[in-house]
């Protein structure tokens, strides 16, 4: 009798397993009809197409990946407009602010500093006992609050970086970037191709409630929207900051005020400190990316983009007096899930802020 259920069990199961599987729909088979696959290779045979591509190919010969020309499947639409507010701003010069978090912070607090008044949130996760669940709750909480999710993650590496784009990051903070092979690294994983490395993966992002609906598709938008600051923190990060600033994808980088001293030996206010800052100022000026820094130095030269403060007695105290004439300046995208949303007082840890 036992057996016989078993049996039964078994044989059910096989049957929702084999049902779902034909539910499912054909991915990335190119073709209309998922039934058809009219340039596959014969069954069993060896088609040759390592050495011969097939006619009307446009990477025609031996397959030669340093040779690769890449496609327009994921080309944004012609005239496709930025839809994130902080790229928006950065580009054209505005202070942007961002307020701390710790990744563990409740999503009742995180929205409170999302609709604080910064431009975006800089959720913690190089010092943080927070985890990337706590991460994905706390954003699902607000995905459109006046200020965009962003993060520091704990280095340049694929893990921590697609797990932030994947759960909704507008704002990617990579810290001490020691090389230019360093930054490079940060940049391959931060970007879809052709631009870097990233792959196709699942998450909230693609949800209608954070970026599924934005105009011209999230997948061929992405990289241009998406605000990378690498952070110059230590003496080999000096070293190759020229190189690190002028590399394709870098939005901006960060004059790291504590480690600078701290790899240094030197606090703010010595010779030997400050010519560390402004190595790392000469580069953003030399290459023509934006610069950050300590909220303490949004009045020093040429500085456009500030790490904040966070916390509950902050929020409580009120943002608009730390930001200042800075606070609810966002950028005001003309499309996209932030467009016509600034123009009300915030809504407190709704979903928009209209």
């Amino acid at each position: 009798m036992r057996s016989e259920l078993i049996s039964v069990a078994l044989g059910t199961v096989l049957s929702y397993v084999a049902g779902a599987a034909l539910a499912q729909p054909a991915q990335n088979d190119g073709v209309s009809n998922p039934g058809k696959f009219l340039l596959a290779a014969p069954a069993g045979v060896d088609s040759g197409a390592e050495n011969k591509a097939l006619p009307g190919s446009v990477n025609a010969g031996k397959f030669d990946m340093s040779k690769w020309k890449y496609g327009h499947a994921f080309d944004a639409p012609a005239g496709t407009k930025l839809w994130n507010p902080v790229k928006i701003k950065l580009l054209a010069g505005g202070k942007v602010t961002g307020g701390t978090v710790n990744a563990d912070t409740s999503p009742e607090q995180y929205c409170a500093m999302a609709n604080a008044g910064y431009d975006f949130i800089w959720t913690e996760m190089q010092h943080s006992a927070g985890t990337w669940h706590d991460v994905k709750n706390m954003w699902a909480a607000c995905p459109h609050a006046k200020a965009v999710p962003g993060v520091r993650i704990a280095n340049a590496n694929e893990t921590d970086e697609q797990h932030a784009l994947d759960e909704g990051a507008l704002v990617l903070i990579v810290p001490t970037i020691r090389s230019l092979a360093e930054a490079q690294e940060a940049i391959k994983w931060a970007y879809y191709p052709p631009l870097g490395g990233r792959s196709s993966g699942d998450g909230q992002y693609h949800s209608s409630a954070f970026w599924g609906d934005v105009p011209g598709g999230y997948r061929q938008t992405i990289n241009q929207n998406l605000v990378l600051i690498l952070m110059i923190e230590t003496l080999d990060g000096l070293r190759d900051a020229d190189k690190i600033a002028k590399l394709p994808g870098v939005s901006a980088i960060f004059a790291a005020s504590g480690d600078l001293g701290n790899f240094g030996g030197y606090k703010q206010g010595d010779p030997d400190y400050e010519t560390e800052i402004n190595i790392v100022h000469d580069a953003a000026i030399k290459a023509g990316v934006r610069l950050c820094g300590p909220f303490a130095w949004k009045d020093r030269p040429d500085f456009t983009c500030f790490q904040a403060g966070g916390g509950g007695p902050l929020v409580s105290s009120g943002v608009a007096a730390e930001l200042g004439a800075l606070a609810n300046t966002q950028g005001k995208p003309e499309v996209g899930p932030y467009s016509g949303m600034y123009d009300a007082p915030a809504a407190g840890a709704g979903r928009r802020a209209r």
